[in-house]
């Protein structure tokens, strides 16, 4: 059995997983989906992490999830506690020295939103959460999560180069949800390829998958869990 760390993205909360952390429990996992800092704008990306691995203490088998912006702690995360995988999920891919505030323009998100948004009619980059992020997720449960809805990241976390020197020594796998119209899946095919080196694996859903289909999803990371060398 694993210990599944999820760290959740831009202005959310733990509670984003809580759907698939009922899967992985029910399964005979150990799940950790701590509320990052929130409302602090002096709070960085090694504060979050700090969090993090104060959370998951001295559980062993770790497997490290980091769904989108999550995707700049997560790795700092895997590397401190030598953790035996390491997923993103539908995650901004960061490079060494990079800050999050510079990853739009570095990754050319603008183009990419610009592109499949004539493709869709629209669809992708859409002003209403409810086409952008929570197209598929039940009305009821998009709701209560934009309710949940906080100040993170800070403004420091944003500002400063990403701390690592080099990705770490973790087995990595990306997963990107098809039916992204926040990250379109294109331009997560180009940037993982480009940066990471490896072929994304794909989920249907959206960018809030989690909260859209947690069979599925926690189906997948089970899987991940599965495979790890050794």
């Amino acid at each position: 059995m694993s210990t599944f760390v999820l760290i959740h993205g831009g202005g959310d909360v733990g509670w984003h997983f809580h759907r698939v952390e009922a899967e992985l429990r029910a399964r005979g996992h150990d799940v950790v989906a701590p509320d990052l800092p929130a409302d602090d704008d002096s709070k960085t990306l090694v504060d979050y992490a700090d969090v993090v691995v104060e959370a998951v203490g001295s559980k062993r088998d770790v497997v490290v999830v980091g769904h989108s912006f999550g995707a700049f702690t997560a790795p700092l995360v895997a590397e401190r506690l030598r953790a035996d995988a390491l997923v993103l999920l539908a995650g901004m891919v960061p490079t060494p020295g990079e800050s999050p505030d510079d990853w739009w323009a570095n990754t050319g998100y603008g183009s990419a939103v610009a592109e499949a948004a004539e493709r869709d009619g629209g669809l992708t980059g859409s002003a209403d959460p409810y086409v952008s992020f929570y197209h598929d997720v039940p009305r009821e449960i998009a709701e209560e999560a934009m309710s949940k809805e906080r100040a993170h990241p800070s403004s420091a976390a944003s500002a400063a180069p990403w701390p690592l020197a080099a990705w770490p020594d973790v087995p990595t796998r990306f997963l990107l949800c098809s039916e992204d119209r926040f990250f379109p899946p294109d331009f997560f095919r180009r940037l993982v390829a480009d940066r990471l080196g490896i072929v994304p694996d794909e989920i249907a859903g959206s960018h809030c998958v989690a909260l859209a289909r947690p069979v599925e999803l926690a189906d997948r990371l089970e899987a991940y869990a599965a495979v790890v060398p050794g």
